[in-house]
């Protein structure tokens, strides 16, 4: 298990922000970083048994412990999201 001195919550190699179209009290998110994919997951999305969500929980995670590039959690973010039918745009940086 990594120690927690590796783990980077606020990595953003690699990463190019997006926005979740999210309804409720989060309807819109940014999200440029890591910590902001996991929040993303955790916190008012719709639901929590698909198979890419998990897959994205499980690739944030190995991404956040330096094990993949950023970029991969960015991938399963979207993946998560549009089998959770929720909108998901690119923000030029």
């Amino acid at each position: 298990m990594p120690r927690l001195g590796l783990v980077n919550w606020r990595r953003t190699d690699d990463f190019a922000p997006l926005v979740l179209v999210m309804s409720g009290e989060e309807e819109n998110r940014l999200v440029r970083s890591l910590g902001e994919v996991a929040k993303a997951l955790v916190v008012g999305w719709p639901s929590d048994d698909g198979e890419e969500y998990m897959a994205a929980v499980k690739t944030c995670l190995d991404a956040i412990h330096g094990n993949i590039p950023a970029k991969a959690a960015r991938d399963a973010l979207i993946r998560a999201a549009e089998e959770a039918g929720i909108p998901v745009f690119a923000v030029a940086h």
